[in-house]
């Protein structure tokens, strides 16, 4: 059999909320108040890493972006706004659905597909910017998947990776706190044994060709009500990764 990263549970999970990906208020609202920092964190890295003029509108005009597990484009407009070439995949048909929709309501290009990481690279496909934000605690077979992502980056390009740490922090505040006592997340959105660590999403980078060249943690600030980058990593953190110009 094929090896695949799709976890059927984990997207039946997701499929069931797709209605809401665009509610701000609704079952997404935690995603909604995080999507503003891993912006500013994407932004400001691919400025810098591709030369980008930052007072420009549309800095990112001839960068090809690709968003794995994009869910319902919640990154994928704002960066399809700053001029990038933007493919969203995501293995729920509904979430690409609802996606598209939105999409074309806002006047906006994206190539939004029903397909897999591992399907892309069988297809020979490449990208400058690999976007892996928020997804790997929700796929079977890690190695897999982040061998795919990593296979997916072009020479000199860049791989962001979001995800939840190991750690009895992470449980007590991404789970019990998040969807058992504040209830942000429905209860089962999160599996702890499934986060990484910083380690070992380092050593899968660097096991597929890529070099970690930044990291930051992410905390919320409940007194501004509002996520912050952070050096704590012990709950949510960003990962970025480089592969070499010439190999």
């Amino acid at each position: 059999m094929t090896q695949t990263t799709v976890n059927d549970a984990e997207i039946a999970k997701f499929t069931a909320m797709a209605e809401e990906w665009w509610d701000p208020k609704g079952k997404f609202k935690p995603l909604h108040k995080f999507n503003p920092v891993r912006l500013t964190y994407i932004r400001d890295n691919l400025i810098r890493h591709f030369s980008r003029d930052s007072q420009s509108i549309r800095p990112f005009e001839g960068l090809r972006i690709l968003d794995v597990g994009c869910g319902g484009g919640l990154l994928c407009e704002p960066l399809t706004r700053l001029g990038a070439t933007v493919t969203g995949v995501d293995a729920a048909e509904r979430n690409i659905a609802i996606a598209r929709i939105h999409a074309e309501k806002s006047g906006l290009a994206v190539d939004y597909r029903v397909t897999t990481s591992e399907a892309l690279v069988a297809a020979g496909e490449r990208f400058d910017v690999v976007l892996n934000m928020e997804v790997v605690e929700h796929v079977d077979n890690v190695p897999l998947y982040m061998k795919s992502c990593a296979d997916l980056v072009s020479p000199g390009g860049l791989m962001f990776t979001a995800t939840l740490n190991r750690t009895a922090r992470a449980w007590a505040l991404a789970i019990i706190g998040a969807e058992y006592v504040l209830r942000w997340l429905p209860r089962g959105t999160h599996d702890w044994k499934k986060f990484l660590t910083p380690e070992e999403i380092g050593a899968e980078l660097r096991r597929n060709g890529l070099r970690v060249i930044d990291h930051t943690g992410v905390t919320f600030n409940p007194i501004a009500d509002e996520w912050r980058m952070s050096p704590d990593m012990a709950i949510n953190y960003m990962v970025l990764a480089a592969r070499p110009a010439r190999q």
